[in-house]
This record gives C-alpha cells, sequence and structure tokens, in this order.
C-alpha cells in the first residue's frame, strides 16, 4: 500500500514530453497504408440549391480516386441533426456548406482538383442580417444546458418605476469563432464487408474530440452502423474551447467518402478559412440589463433581455441570462430569451456559453451602479450576496465569492484604485476595474469507469478525452489516491469509445465526473480483491452524484481583478494586471489548474481587446476569415498574468471535492477590463472588443470625470 497522497501535489504533465517533441500523433498524424486526401467542395451562396455539377476536369486530374457530390454519395439512413445530413439532396441552407469532395492520392492533387469543379446555382432569397427588432424574433422553447427560456419573479416595473436609483443600459457581444492550434481533422479507414458478422468492424475513426460519447451516439445510426460496429480514436487534441464538443459535418464528409473507397483511408483536415464556416462559434448578442437599487445599493429589481441569431435551420440559443438568476439577492427578477433566425450556419457552445456572454453584460451593469450610487464596486457585490441562491431557494453547496473579492482586494492592491479618470502619465492613462465570475454544475450523463489489473499495474479505462487540460495527469493521480498505490502503477487508458462510457471535457464537468467514476471502481476493486489482486482481474463501474446534491445550487465562483492603461492620442488599451481568484472546490494538480486559470483569462484578455467575426450580411459569410484577419491576443497583450485560489472541497459535486474550473477563468474578464477602461477614462463602452476606434468615438460618462 502506498501512503502518499497524489491529489492536490504539483506534478509534471505525464504527456507534456511527447508535446513538447512533437512525437505525440495527432489524428491526422495516425500511422496508416497508402492514404488518401480529402478536400471539400463549398457553397458559394448563402442559399437555394445546386443547378448542376461539372466535375470532368477533376475526375480527368491524375490522381483523382473520387468526386463525391449527393448524386453519387451514399444515403444516410437517420437525420439525427441537420447539420450532419449533408450531399442527401441539392439544397444549400448557408453559404460555405459542404456539397461534396473530390478525393485524390495527395492533398495537392485534391485541393487543385477541387477548383476545378464547376457548380452552378438557382439561388433563393435570404436573410443574414442581424438585428434585435427583427419582426421574426421569437421565443425559443428552451436555452442551451436545458435551462428555462424566461423567468420572472416579482414585480420588476413596480421596482424601477419606484427606485431612486436605476441603470437601464443595452450591451452588446460580437460573434466569435474557436480558433485552437489544431484545425478539425479526421482519418477514416471503412473497412471490407463482414455480411455474417454484424459486430465486425466497419468503420473506423481518428478524429480530435472532447470525448467520443456522442459522436458515436449520433454517427452511427446516421452511417447505417451499430455501435460495436464503429470505433472512435481520440488520441490526442490540440485544443477546442467547445468547437469540438459535438460531431461537425466534415466527419460525415470524410466517413461517407470512406465508405465508397472502401479499404483506403481517407484523410481530411481543415483549413483554418473552413473551420470559420462549419464548425460552430459563438453567436453575437444585444442584451438589456435593468437595475434598481435602493440609496444604500440594496438591489430591489433585476431584469436581463438578450436577443441573439440562430441559424434558421437549427437552433441554438445561449443561455446569455442565466447567471443573472443567481448571482444577487433582489426580491424583484426577470430573464428573457429571443432568437433571431437567420440564414447562416449553426453556431454552438464556446468556452463558458451564456455564462461568458451574459456577465459580461450584468457586471458592466453593477459598476455602473457602484458609480451612480458613489459605492466601492466591491462593496456593491457585498451588500447584494445572496445567503441561498435566488432563483431556487436552495442553499449553496459552496460560495466563497466575498473571500475571493476580499482576497483579490488584497492581492491587487484595490485600495491604491484611482478615483476615475485621475490617474494619468504622460499619454496614458490608468485604471483599475473589478468583475465576478461564475458557472454551474452540468451534470449531464453518469460516467463509467474500469479498473484492469495486469502484469502488476493498473489499468485505469474511460472515455475521457485529454483535449489539453491536463486529464492525462490528474486522472492518474485520482486513481493512485483510490487504489492507494504510486502513480507509477497505473496506466491511463482514455480517448477510445470501446472503453467504459463516459462525459466528454465540456461544461467544466471533466475532472469531477471522471474523478467519481475513477473512485467507485477503484473501491469496486479494491473490495474485491483487495491489494494483491489477481492477474487479470477487473471492474467495472459507475460514478454516481452525492444523494443529497439535488438539495443545494452547486456553483463555482470567482473574481478578475485588471488594470488597464489607456491611450489617450491612439485610444490603445493596453491591459498591465490581471488577477483572477476563485473558488473551485478542491484541486487535484495545482499545476495544472493554473494553467487552467490563466489560459481563460487570455482567452478573456483576447475577447476583450481583439477578437470579432465580421459577417457580411450581403452574402452570408465571415469576412475575417482566418488569424489574420480574426485577431487574438498574443504574449506582448499578457505582461503579468496571476490566478489564486481559495479551497473549499464541495463534495456536493462528487467524492473528489473539485469543481470545475475550466469555464470560470474566462468568465468575467472583459467586464473587469471594460470596468477598468472607465476608471481610467471615465468613457463606458458596452460593446465588446473594446478596440480603438470605440474609445476614440465614445463620449465621457456624464457621472464620471472627463479625461
Amino acid at each position: 500500500m502506498n501512503a502518499e497522497r497524489h491529489i492536490g501535489q504539483d506534478r509534471v504533465r505525464i504527456d507534456g514530453p511527447l508535446k513538447v517533441t512533437g512525437t505525440a500523433p495527432y489524428a491526422y498524424e495516425q500511422p496508416t497504408d497508402a492514404p488518401l486526401h480529402l478536400y471539400p467542395l463549398t457553397s458559394s451562396v448563402p442559399r437555394g440549391r445546386v443547378r448542376s455539377i461539372d466535375a470532368r476536369a477533376a475526375e480527368a486530374l491524375p490522381g483523382v480516386q473520387l468526386v463525391l457530390t449527393y448524386e453519387n454519395a451514399p444515403k444516410l439512413l437517420v437525420k439525427a441533426d441537420p447539420e450532419l445530413y449533408i450531399l442527401q439532396s441539392p439544397d444549400v441552407l448557408y453559404w460555405g456548406q459542404f456539397i461534396g469532395a473530390v478525393v485524390a492520392d495527395t492533398p495537392e492533387i485534391a485541393r487543385h482538383a477541387a477548383s476545378l469543379v464547376t457548380v452552378t446555382y438557382d439561388e433563393a432569397p435570404f436573410d443574414a442580417h442581424f438585428r434585435p427588432d427583427h419582426p421574426q424574433a421569437y421565443r425559443p422553447r428552451r436555452v442551451n444546458a436545458f435551462k428555462k427560456t424566461d423567468t420572472h419573479e416579482g414585480d420588476v416595473e413596480a421596482a424601477l418605476a419606484h427606485a431612486p436609483v436605476t441603470v437601464d443600459q443595452a450591451y452588446t457581444t460580437p460573434t466569435e469563432h474557436h480558433n485552437p492550434i489544431e484545425p478539425h481533422p479526421v482519418t477514416a479507414i471503412w473497412h471490407a464487408e463482414h455480411p455474417l458478422n454484424v459486430t465486425a468492424r466497419r468503420l473506423t475513426l481518428y478524429d480530435a474530440n472532447q470525448g467520443p460519447v456522442f459522436h458515436l451516439m449520433v454517427l452511427a445510426p446516421m452511417l447505417g452502423l451499430l455501435p460495436a460496429q464503429m470505433i472512435i480514436h481520440t488520441p490526442y487534441v490540440g485544443g477546442s474551447f467547445g468547437t469540438k464538443g459535438m460531431p461537425h459535418a466534415h466527419l460525415i464528409l470524410t466517413a461517407l467518402a470512406a465508405k465508397t473507397l472502401p479499404g483506403r483511408p481517407v484523410k481530411y483536415a481543415m483549413t483554418r478559412q473552413q473551420m470559420f464556416d462549419t464548425t460552430g462559434y459563438r453567436p453575437e448578442s444585444h442584451q438589456r440589463v435593468r437595475l434598481a437599487a435602493s440609496a444604500d445599493g440594496r438591489l430591489t429589481a433585476l431584469t436581463h433581455d438578450a436577443v441573439a441569431p440562430t441559424a434558421r435551420w437549427k437552433e441554438f440559443v445561449e443561455q446569455t441570462a442565466t447567471a443573472s438568476r443567481i448571482m444577487y439577492a433582489a426580491p424583484n427578477r426577470r430573464t428573457t430569451h429571443r432568437a433571431v433566425p437567420l440564414d447562416i450556419p449553426a453556431s454552438m457552445f464556446m468556452r463558458a456559453p451564456g455564462e461568458f456572454t451574459g456577465m459580461f453584460a450584468l457586471e458592466t451593469a453593477m459598476d455602473e451602479l457602484a458609480v451612480t450610487l458613489d459605492l466601492d464596486p466591491i462593496e456593491l457585490r457585498r451588500r447584494n450576496e445572496p445567503a441561498r441562491d435566488p432563483e431556487t431557494g436552495r442553499p449553496w453547496s459552496g460560495r466563497h465569492l466575498t473571500q475571493c473579492l476580499t482576497e483579490g482586494a488584497r492581492l491587487f492592491g484595490w485600495d491604491q484604485r484611482p478615483p476615475t479618470a485621475t490617474r494619468r502619465r504622460g499619454e496614458w492613462h490608468y485604471g483599475m476595474g473589478v468583475a465576478a465570475s461564475t458557472y454551474p454544475d452540468q451534470h449531464l450523463l453518469s460516467t463509467w469507469a474500469a479498473v484492469h489489473y495486469r502484469q502488476g499495474r493498473y489499468h485505469v479505462q474511460l472515455q475521457a478525452s485529454d483535449i489539453g487540460t491536463g486529464a492525462w495527469t490528474i486522472l492518474a493521480q485520482i486513481a493512485a489516491d483510490a487504489l492507494q498505490v504510486g502513480v507509477d502503477r497505473i496506466h491511463l487508458e482514455i480517448g477510445r469509445s470501446d472503453l467504459p462510457l463516459a462525459m466528454g471535457a465540456g461544461g467544466s464537468m471533466g475532472t469531477y465526473t471522471w474523478g467519481s467514476s475513477i473512485m467507485a471502481a477503484a473501491a469496486q476493486f479494491t473490495h474485491k480483491y483487495g491489494p494483491t489482486p489477481p492477474d487479470g482481474a477487473r471492474v467495472q463501474a459507475r460514478g454516481l452524484r452525492p444523494r443529497d446534491f439535488r438539495k443545494y445550487s452547486r456553483h463555482a465562483f470567482g473574481a478578475h481583478f485588471a488594470e488597464v492603461r489607456v491611450s489617450r492620442v491612439t485610444g490603445e488599451v493596453r491591459v498591465t494586471r490581471l488577477l483572477g481568484v476563485y473558488d473551485p472546490g478542491r484541486i487535484i494538480n495545482p499545476r495544472t489548474a493554473n494553467s487552467q486559470f490563466i489560459g481563460g483569462m487570455t482567452m478573456g484578455l483576447s475577447a476583450a481587446l481583439h477578437e470579432e467575426s465580421y459577417l457580411d450580411p450581403r452574402y452570408g459569410h465571415v469576412v475575417n476569415r482566418d488569424l489574420a484577419g480574426y485577431h487574438i491576443a498574443a504574449h506582448a497583450d499578457v505582461p503579468d498574468i496571476q490566478a489564486r485560489w481559495i479551497e473549499h472541497p464541495d463534495y456536493a459535486f462528487g467524492p473528489t471535492g473539485a469543481k470545475g474550473i475550466g469555464e470560470i477563468g474566462i468568465v468575467g474578464v472583459p467586464a473587469a477590463i471594460g470596468n477598468a477602461i472607465y476608471n481610467a477614462t471615465g468613457k463606458r463602452l458596452r460593446a465588446l472588443p473594446f478596440t480603438p476606434d470605440r474609445l476614440l468615438t465614445a463620449d465621457a460618462d456624464p457621472v464620471g470625470r472627463t479625461p
């Protein structure tokens, strides 16, 4: 037995040496014999029908093996997801939609051949222009994460009408695209048929995803396969942030090509431009937040109304206003969501969906209220700290937001925060800002894990994927403690669909759901076999939630602090310091947790200062669809970024005591930066990103002091 504790210890990433030496085999790099390469044909109109496809020049090119279109593509058996139901008709639903593919001996030949294919269309009227007062705006039945569309309690209009202090403002966020280092890749192999063996393998996919569970559930029936006839390998993933959480159409496209050319591996790696068209994005939003407060800063009413676009052919609506339901005590509250159907690609979740978008509006509005009241914004949040969840009335499983705010203020030197627009050095104005962060328990499916003892080592098996967050390392630590052995005796097996079913790495739920199943399997294994198991011993178990978890409101919290300098000459914003202080439950590995937190904070800074996708409503496509036009933060944008945490193990999330940390690092960052800009300049920016043109054209807030 091993007395050493591994949970909570700083451990080097197990997969680190492979990644830094370039020897970790990603999905596109899997060794295969005589692979073929695919390049897609995509629609150049936003709506209509394909009239004709002339592929003769492409087919005549040496090395071309197949031109795949709706005219010769295998049929899909189930329309499980309209995004994946491609090449089944000539209909075009959005600009950039897959309408075919060329498969050739090399990627260069495939791309050149695709350029030789001539497509004509019958175009149809379309609408790609988002506006919050769109006449077709509607109330969706549900929003993402199965949240209620609207909530209403009390008489908000009366409270707003009689309050001595109110805030009533609109806030907007732009379309943003996931841009992981690894573009979406896939290698598909359709094996020879075995008509007398229904369990024989038909399809192998090497894919980059956040977990194969939903991919297998959706893709297999569409392709006419039993789950046992298909296996998905996810060896390593070069980042995701939500975009690889669900299957996209490129997987079906490549699988159909492989089915047409059985026995030959077909590889496809997306270009950066293609990712902007077909792999999801964070939809833009228009939000109205109204706050009413007494003279001492106690909220009497809070309303949050969100409007966002959705693809006409596939609904996705972010849960933008849901964080406002639980953040602060107010007796009169209302939240609403409305969707505008457009002829555009489908959006999807992107890191901290809903909370990221909505908390920018709410936390900016709270800062505006603090300014109006001439009250410290941290003190305003303290005065409105709810003893219980305002939405459900349940007690918190753990809410230590005020502790995060207090500790962050001490570490950041908040007492040195200058009065608005008073600290100047040359052309630069300096200021500080703060914002809160939150993300909920997102448990969806119970996760299974197995422990298999072979040749002196414990093989711990489950479907989890490591998307760069450290799962290879922290799951081994959890398993070692649960089995009371050294980490060197743990052999982790993850990233395959033939392993015990597990939730994907999304919604900040990987660690506590995977960890609970590993602990359950280890407990059963130890009970059955003791400390000296026989070779071949195996146990599989399901991780269950605590019996009383529904009694509590379960969320992670944090506080973000930002210091900025703003040029009065160019309008340029520089973030000089960024600090996050978090309430994350138990930390399994400080090294990987710190990486998660500062990674999220960097993404938040990137969204605050740079990120914005421009969709041209005349043509329905994103104009700046590469990393030359879509700007993201660089190292020079983050000179001093630090994360700290206050550990309070929360066993309502699971037996590890850990909460999710992948999302709360990003949620409050843009609001904190925007609030710091106001403190520096007296100019209130209510639209992301905070670009120089917006700074230079903004008027100073009449409540603040003109710089």
